[in-house]
């Protein structure tokens, strides 16, 4: 009997190599002290989570996965994908060690939207946008592949948690997924976006390099998100902005409105009718179709 398949044998995914990565980013000036990839976990966030308790993670460390079977959104949302078909990880920090006030804090995963979108227009040639609070966006072209009608697109997710020695951030960002391996009809990929390449490893290089430079240049202005011009970057890539939405809030309720700026706190104002203005700072956001 022939063994079976391998889930290793898809030449177009070949795994990650963590000495490589290590040697590329290691003590290279910016932030991660060491990288670790495992083959397949249910969550790198719940991982580095439970190694920063028991002390056998520090701030700096990186935790990827090849395979995510219970990756974790906001709102308890589940996050899954083939292996080796993007990247899942987590990192380690603790802002507060590095001078950034608990009140700032609300800005790490929008910071990490921005690093994300940095990187990926680089380093894959794909314009990314933002959606407050935490998820990135790319156009997919239509059905027929030129003429039709772009549609915008869930690309990835950002989930920042605090955790014992500092914050785990967790992002996780669809590359080769085709549209059959889609796990829902809103959901993208960089491959379908037109990618200029799909190897994950210089992808993953220009996204850890650029969290690490915008996360110090935040630190370095003490968590100011104008002073680092971390606000404006924001500002300037959020898809939400200028929007019609709808923000269902956490417990019921929502409001519906006009997003017209992120505050200072990293909230969401939406006009919500003729000189009322009204911030939220959590909920989630459904983009409505212009009227």
């Amino acid at each position: 009997m022939s063994p079976p398949p391998s889930r290793w044998t898809d030449l177009d995914r070949p795994p990650l190599s963590a000495p490589a990565l290590r040697a590329a980013l290691v003590g290279r000036g910016g932030p991660w002290t060491r990288i670790d990839i495992t083959d397949v976990t249910g969550s790198t966030n719940a991982d580095l989570a439970a190694a920063a308790r028991t002390g056998a993670a520090a701030p700096g460390t990186v935790l990827v996965a090849e395979e995510q079977t219970s990756g974790r959104g906001r709102l308890g949302r589940s996050w899954s994908a083939p292996p080796r078909s993007g990247l899942f990880f987590s990192v380690l920090l603790d802002p507060e060690a590095d001078g950034v006030p608990a009140e700032r804090l609300t800005w790490l995963p929008l910071l990490a939207g921005v690093a994300t979108a940095t990187a990926l227009a680089r380093a894959a040639g794909v314009d990314t946008a933002l959606k407050w609070p935490n998820d990135l966006l790319v156009r997919v072209p239509g059905p027929d592949g030129a003429g039709g009608q772009d549609a915008e697109r869930k690309l990835g997710g950002i989930l920042a948690e605090r955790a014992d020695g500092g914050v785990v951030l967790g992002i996780g960002l669809n590359v080769s997924l085709r549209a059959d391996e889609l796990p829902v009809p809103t959901a993208g990929s960089l491959l379908l976006a037109g990618a200029a390449g799909t190897d994950r490893d210089p992808l993953l290089r220009a996204v850890l390099r650029s969290l690490g430079q915008w996360y110090g240049q935040w630190a370095e202005a003490g968590g100011d998100p104008a002073a680092g011009s971390l606000q404006s970057a924001y500002a300037a890539g959020c898809a939400t902005l200028g929007r019609r939405v709808r923000a269902e809030l956490p417990g019921g309720g929502e409001l519906r409105g006009e997003a017209v700026a992120v505050d200072g706190d990293g909230r969401l104002v939406i006009a919500t009718g003729p000189g009322a203005r009204q911030a939220v700072a959590a909920a989630d956001i459904v983009h409505l179709r212009a009227t």
